[in-house]
């Protein structure tokens, strides 16, 4: 039994609205203070979630935007106030605290957290080519490494050389209660057609530039909405305009709370080119909102082989009809059952982390 907690530390880039960040923050809320005294170790102290860190946490502020500028400060800060366990959630923070670690008082535990499928997510990445070097070369170091879906434990030990007895398949915590709470009164978008939602930063990634096209062949009454902002944003709108969908999509923007407008629409699409466990997919199944994804979302398929609400279809046709298949939903039934896996339990899943970040499993 530890005479104190053990000090935690999660480096991140800053406080965006994505799901790495969301996970980060579920797990905050939740760990038990008697096993940790969390921190978070952020590039820049800024971001639309930031106002949501726990009070009790402490924050570090590395004041510069770039890890090359970040590392030697995150590497000064680890070895001025050393952490007993390091968490990092995002591949090239992973490899920069796969060097740092060994130089830290202590030699701190290093748990990671893959946030996506790397052959599908590296090629689109700056620096692919090293970046794939350094998950071969250090991530078979790390003491764990938190997959959310076995085709990407798959992936990293067959073509990364990760140990297999280093991989734990843990799923994303999701606070079914509080956002069933936030979505208590659904907003739907008023009229009578479909009402589709997508939730995401606005690049490459997410896809919303080939879902738009789909759009353009439903009925007059079929809606987008857009819960979300980044660079592509003025490009999508454009090329929304080009397409002649005008009024039919919307362009929300960042929502810091979005169960409400998930709960409101038929369903939630996903036209993703690469993920790891897309958070805005549970959030939506928590809700009782549909799901339709590609099979490059990563563990969603995984997820659908469980809930009867989310269906996989390759982009393009497969999508298309997928989405025409979706039945209107009634307006005044109140909230509709979760459609989410019971081994999302946040509870259960808080559990295996804490016993993972003190190396009990």
């Amino acid at each position: 039994m530890n005479a104190r907690p053990q000090r935690l530390s999660i480096p991140l880039p800053f406080m965006g609205g994505g799901g790495t960040e969301r996970v980060v923050l579920t797990l905050l809320r939740h760990l038990p203070r008697s096993r940790f005294a969390p921190e978070l170790v952020l590039f820049e102290r800024k971001g639309p979630l930031l106002d949501q860190i726990p009070a009790d946490v402490s924050v570090i502020d590395l004041a510069t935007p770039r890890l090359r500028g970040a590392g030697p400060r995150l590497w000064a800060h680890w070895r001025k106030r050393p952490p007993e366990i390091i968490f990092s959630t995002l591949g090239y923070i992973n490899i920069a605290a796969s060097l740092i670690r060994p130089f830290i008082p202590g030699r701190p535990r290093l748990v990671l957290r893959e946030p996506n499928t790397p052959s599908l997510s590296l090629p689109n990445l700056a620096y692919s080519r090293t970046l794939a070097l350094g998950y071969r070369l250090l991530y078979r170091h790390a003491d764990a490494i938190v997959c959310q879906s076995q085709w990407m434990a798959q992936e990293l030990a067959r073509d990364y050389g990760v140990p297999e007895d280093r991989l734990r398949r843990i799923p994303n915590p999701v606070d079914v209660e509080a956002l069933r709470r936030d979505a208590a009164l659904a907003r739907r978008v008023p009229g009578d057609g479909l009402r589709f939602v997508v939730a995401g930063r606005l690049t490459k990634q997410k896809g919303i530039d080939r879902l738009l096209p789909w759009l353009a062949e439903f009925p007059g009454d079929a809606q987008l909405t857009v819960l979300g902002d980044g660079p592509d944003e003025t490009a999508l709108r454009a090329q929304a305009a080009a397409l002649g969908l005008g009024e039919r999509v919307r362009f929300a923007g960042f929502v810091a709370s979005p169960a409400a407008a998930i709960a409101g629409a038929d369903a939630l699409l996903l036209p993703s080119r690469w993920e790891g466990m897309p958070n805005a997919a549970l959030e939506a199944l928590a809700v009782g909102t549909p799901v339709i994804g590609t099979p490059e979302a990563g563990g969603l398929a995984e997820v659908a082989a469980e809930s009867s609400g989310v269906v996989v279809a390759a982009a393009g046709a497969e999508f298309l009809a997928a989405m025409r298949r979706v039945s209107r939903r009634p307006t005044q039934s109140g909230l509709a059952a979760s459609l989410l896996p019971h081994r999302f339990d946040l509870n259960s899943v808080v559990a295996t982390y804490a016993d993972l970040f003190e190396g009990k499993t």
